[in-house]
């Protein structure tokens, strides 16, 4: 149930010729604190990106020392920066809209939503949203390709379908490996809630009869974007909650919880089960950065997600913080010095914003 408004805008900025040149505001400044990742880069807690910054649901991944970033598009946008701080536009996954979607989702719209990119054993798996806003007839798809910098693309189809007689919704696809190597699909968005349901290796779609394990609800049903990390003996599940895609009036926000196992349950910090309601927050945003969500995770050292900018008519924006851990192992932002996301940014002329 998403990506519908600031969705539309971002489509008719990219048809108009967002490209590597472009410039946009950047969306956040260095703070004093600052984290070093495994590859011995030391980061801020919130990245300094500049450049063509305009997405939504951004997908984080890495090819060599190349970032990539696939988001909410026509044809699913993509995005690239060589440390991590300066992005531009790199064009796009499909130049036609998938061929199979429209038999699952006759009324779905031009955009493709949420991706989600993985390597895994040699190819990269981009799972893919085919919907339309409010309804919960939707499909994910799955295309591949062996590299990203040189990608030859082949879409691979459908891999799970909802219709309107189903409790659930088939998009926000996260392609998930447990730690014992088996392969999983979170996905969901509103209805009953966040799902999980086991993947074929050789196919990576469901296996055949395999159950569909519920992971987390809300009373108001408006939880998305499932995402699961493991660390240190624990399956996190971070979600969106709350209302995406209305600009500075989004109230979206980042929660989390976690699991001994990957089925679940998950709790929260307080000890309440995700399917109960719970859910401990991560980000709400600032004055400026309204509705923080549609994240995705780079292993357990930063998250992505995108949020409105109110200082630039509530354009929805790329952003990348530092993700650190305290001693119970519960993931925090900031360095742990403030509740909010201390982002700042100046603006400059031309771009996508």
């Amino acid at each position: 149930m998403k990506k519908a408004v600031i969705v539309c805008i971002l489509t008719i900025l990219w048809v108009m010729g967002c490209d590597s040149g472009s410039s946009s505001s950047s969306s956040s400044s260095s703070s004093s604190s600052s984290s070093s990742s495994s590859s011995g880069t030391t980061r801020p807690d919130n990245w300094p990106l500049t450049g063509s910054l305009d997405v939504h649901d951004p997908a984080i991944t890495k090819e060599g020392s190349t970032w990539y970033v696939f988001g909410t598009g026509v044809g699913i946008q993509v995005k690239r920066s060589t440390d991590g701080y300066a992005w531009s536009n790199i064009g796009r996954v499909f130049n036609a809209y998938p061929s199979w979607a429209t038999s699952y989702v006759p009324n779905h719209e031009d955009n493709i939503w949420a991706p989600d990119i993985k390597y895994y054993n040699g190819t990269y798996y981009l799972y893919y949203s085919i919907s339309a806003f409010g309804s919960n007839t939707s499909a994910i798809g799955l295309a591949t390709t062996k590299s990203l910098s040189s990608p030859s693309w082949s879409d691979k189809g459908l891999v799970i379908r909802s219709t309107s007689s189903n409790n659930y919704n088939c998009i926000d696809p996260n392609l998930v490996v447990d730690q014992s190597g088996r392969l999983w699909l979170a996905f969901g968005s509103f209805w009953s809630g966040l799902k999980l349901i086991e993947l074929d290796s050789a196919t990576m779609k469901p296996k055949s009869g395999a159950t569909i394990y519920s992971l987390a609800t809300r009373d108001s049903t408006a939880i998305e974007a499932p995402y699961i990390v493991y660390r240190n003996g624990y399956y996190y599940l971070f979600a969106s909650i709350d209302t995406c895609c209305q600009g500075v009036n989004s109230t979206y926000k980042i929660i989390y919880g976690r699991a001994g196992s990957i089925t679940g349950p998950y709790y929260d910090k307080s000890g309440v089960n995700m399917l109960n309601g719970g859910g401990t927050l991560f980000d709400a945003g600032n004055d400026r950065w309204k509705g923080p969500g549609g994240q995705s995770l780079w292993g357990t050292e930063a998250i992505a997600h995108h949020a409105y900018d109110a200082q630039n008519n509530g354009t929805a924006t790329l952003m990348i913080k530092t993700l650190y851990w305290d001693a119970g192992g519960w993931p925090y932002k900031d360095g742990g010095g403030s509740s909010s996301s201390s982002s700042s940014s100046s603006s400059s002329s031309g771009g996508c914003n």
